[in-house]
């Protein structure tokens, strides 16, 4: 049986355990960062549950029994939910916020980015830089825990996060209301100098190992890379993304 490291486990009063508890912290406005369902749970329970996420959109992870008695929580008859540190917002609502306000939008896209230090340290630089919004899938991103929110000196709490089940839908969405997706791309002919910042416009980090999803790479308008003097296979994906943020601030500054 596989045993599952206890040194990352969330402190008890960032859990909802039960499903009761998970329901009223839905009622009471709380925000979830995912529910875990005990694999081999009981099936009424489990088609609950499923319901509840969904209409609240909330991922699930179905995990087995030893997960969630891992996180010491006592007695969780099959669920247990980590309770948000953001709160997340709708995608097409904060676009309509932006254009409201006049503003030019300005958006960036985290596709597969794990590492809840790299996530804090870019939340900080999207605030400082006048991104609108961070946008990130259900899954296959670090959990915006703790960690993260201390990490980012607080900026996840201060800059909108908009958790989509589908970074695909979301470029479309994007694009549906003239917002022109840009991806990062270390081979790309196109440097950031040269690339039109003042636009509306997505940014999309992709992780440093893999990059950004083929097919998600596929429908974006354009890719950029950050001229480099010297020959070097990738930046830190933080440190990247603060370099183009700053070449956009600098572009609509101007």
């Amino acid at each position: 049986m596989k045993n599952f490291r206890p040194q990352h486990r969330p402190k008890k009063s960032s859990l909802a355990v039960g499903k009761r508890a998970i329901i009223e912290a839905l009622q009471a406005g709380k925000g979830l960062d995912r529910i875990y369902l005990q694999s081999n749970g009981f099936r009424d329970l489990l088609e609950d549950m499923r319901k509840v996420a969904s209409q609240h959109g909330v991922p699930v992870n179905y995990v087995p029994v030893e997960k969630l008695n891992g996180f010491n929580a006592g007695e969780h008859g099959g669920c247990i939910a980590v309770l948000s540190k953001v709160q997340y917002q709708d995608l097409q609502e904060v676009i309509s916020w932006v254009v409201d306000k006049g503003q030019t939008p300005l958006f960036l896209i985290l596709d597969g980015i794990t590492d809840v230090r790299n996530i804090g340290g870019i939340a900080r630089t999207a605030f400082s830089t006048g991104v609108h919004a961070i946008i990130i899938p259900e899954k296959g991103v670090g959990a915006l825990n703790e960690d993260a929110v201390l990490t980012s000196a607080g900026a996840l709490e201060q800059i909108p996060i908009c958790r989509v089940n589908s970074l695909m839908k979301a470029v479309d969405d994007l694009h549906m209301n003239g917002i022109q997706v840009l991806a990062t791309e270390m081979t790309a002919q196109k440097t950031t100098f040269e690339t039109d910042f003042t636009i509306p416009v997505a940014i999309v980090m992709g992780s440093e190992d893999k990059g950004i999803y083929p097919a998600l790479l596929k429908i974006c308008d354009e890719q950029v890379r950050i001229p480099m003097a010297g020959e070097f296979e990738s930046l830190n994906v933080s440190v990247a993304t603060g370099m183009i943020l700053y070449e956009v601030m600098k572009q609509r500054m101007s």
